[in-house]
């Protein structure tokens, strides 16, 4: 009996012992696969990225665009140095594809926010398709109420892109370009809000009237002096007073800009004029109008400055405006201040004042078609002292605060415009739109109303007829965002 037990025991012990040896060869169960996981703290489209409690949302948009009568640029439209000749571009074309990243997470004091968008776009003039250059207009960061990087002002408040497709220099918003910031925003609660940001300075120019020309040839970009600015000494200070609700939203801003220039003369034995403080006021609304149509609204912002033109013409560009048809021409001076002389006529800072409006209504007809019409208006206005040194500058002449007046010669301009644009939702991620608009320049005057223009480009030095220039023009655009 004992033999036949120690048998049986001995036979299991060598089962388990080859049971043991078979386990241990079987292959070993892998890590369950971490699939990606929906986000919903931060809204539609965020997912975790695997293995962190960081949430991501990638987005984007493809765009087509062409026109006719931006005479070849879709960025600084047809009032800015237009010669207008057969080398112009009169149909643009443009393709941009833009792909976003919006990462957040949680902190110890609320959540931290890295957004930035990156592309490319054909080149803006049209010449050539297959010319193309990297497009980035946001990367900034937001936490605990700061929004720190490369966003938009916090002067802005009407919006050129929901509104309108071309624009008339005629606002403040910076729109697609973007602006530098370093931005703190407290929230009050029921959508009151305030903001104080440090801001990249805006500007447009300061004139030397002296240094402008020697003779009475007027030539494009001689406005443009190298005796401008001076160097950046610190930011411009913007702040703002906001409400959003459900019937819309509100908002004052103000903004304080240091006007501070280079030198009298090419050398700093030449002395400067002092500094000053430039500022800009602004206002705007938007009221929702469910009433009227689902989705309707209006919105409008006006702007006022002394100083600080670029809080009113966002898009501006040191200098003159000239357009030419034919025989005809208009301009405009465009600058945040004019001094001139040298020595005891050396003058001081004159200040450039403006002021402006842009409004938009927007019409939705069914869940597919809306229109949006809209219109704007900028005046650039000198003081007497101003005006004399830019007409005597025009006749060759350094008058500083001697300037005297030239019978017939007026610096202020206007520039207005408006536009209907038409857009089809072909699906609530893909927009085919046509916009019409009607641009018009009220331009500065010169005695006799002509000037010998030396234009540049294939254009003749001759004299030309200066008068007020209009434009019509119309694009096309192609929109297909691709975000959730």
């Amino acid at each position: 009996m004992k033999m036949v037990k120690s048998l049986l025991l001995g036979s299991a012990a060598g089962l388990v012992a080859v049971a043991g040896a078979q386990a241990a060869d079987l292959p070993v169960k892998a890590k369950p696969v971490q699939y990606v996981k929906i986000c919903s703290l931060y809204g539609v489209g965020f997912y975790y990225v695997p293995g962190t409690d960081m949430c991501i949302k990638v987005g984007g948009w493809a765009r087509f665009e062409t026109g006719y009568g931006y005479n070849g640029s879709f960025t600084t439209e047809w009032w800015n140095h237009n010669n207008n000749n057969r080398s112009t571009n009169d149909n643009p074309w443009r393709v941009k594809g833009v792909a976003s990243f919006d990462a957040r997470d949680n902190t110890e004091y609320g959540t931290v926010r890295s957004y930035i968008t990156l592309g490319i776009s054909t080149n803006i003039n049209g010449d050539d398709g297959a010319q193309s250059a990297t497009y980035a207009n946001r990367w900034f960061i937001q936490w605990a109420g700061f929004t720190i990087g490369h966003s938009t002002s916090f002067f802005d408040f009407y919006s050129v892109g929901a509104n309108q497709y071309g624009f008339v220099s005629a606002n403040s918003d910076t729109g697609d370009g973007g602006w530098t910031v370093f931005a703190y925003t407290a929230q009050f609660g029921n959508g009151l809000s305030a903001t104080l940001s440090a801001e990249q300075q805006r500007r447009v120019g300061i004139i030397n009237a002296g240094n402008v020309t020697t003779s009475a040839t007027f030539t494009p970009g001689a406005w443009a002096t190298p005796f401008g600015y001076e160097g950046h000494d610190y930011p411009d200070l913007v702040g703002n007073l906001r409400v959003d609700q459900g019937w819309g939203s509100a908002q004052i801003m103000g903004a304080l800009h240091n006007v501070a220039a280079q030198y009298y003369g090419a050398t700093e034995i030449t002395g400067h004029p002092a500094d000053k403080m430039g500022f800009a006021l602004g206002a705007g609304i938007k009221l929702n109008a469910p009433m009227i149509g689902p989705g309707d609204y209006f919105q409008a912002e006006v702007d006022y400055t002394e100083g600080a033109s670029r809080y009113s013409n966002a898009t501006a560009l040191v200098g003159s405006y000239l357009i030419m048809h034919g025989d005809n021409a208009g301009f405009g001076v465009n600058s945040d201040a004019i001094y001139g002389g040298a020595g005891a006529t050396g003058s001081a800072l004159e200040l450039t004042t403006t002021w402006n409006i842009a409004a938009a209504y927007t019409h939705n007809w069914n869940a597919a078609w809306k229109s949006t019409l809209w219109g704007s208006y900028m005046a650039m206005s000198y003081n007497d002292r101003a005006n004399n040194m830019l007409c005597d500058a025009g006749a060759g002449l350094n008058t500083g605060s001697a300037a005297f007046a030239i019978a017939g010669c007026d610096m202020d301009w206007s520039i207005w415009g408006a536009g209907l644009r038409t857009e089809w939702a072909v699906s609530a991620n893909f927009q085919i739109g046509l916009e019409v608009l009607y641009a018009n320049l009220h331009s500065a005057v010169v005695p006799n109303n002509t000037a010998l223009l030396t234009p540049g480009g294939t254009k003749p030095t001759q004299v030309y007829n200066i008068d007020d220039q209009d434009q019509f023009a119309v694009r096309l655009r192609v929109n297909r965002n691709f975000y959730p």
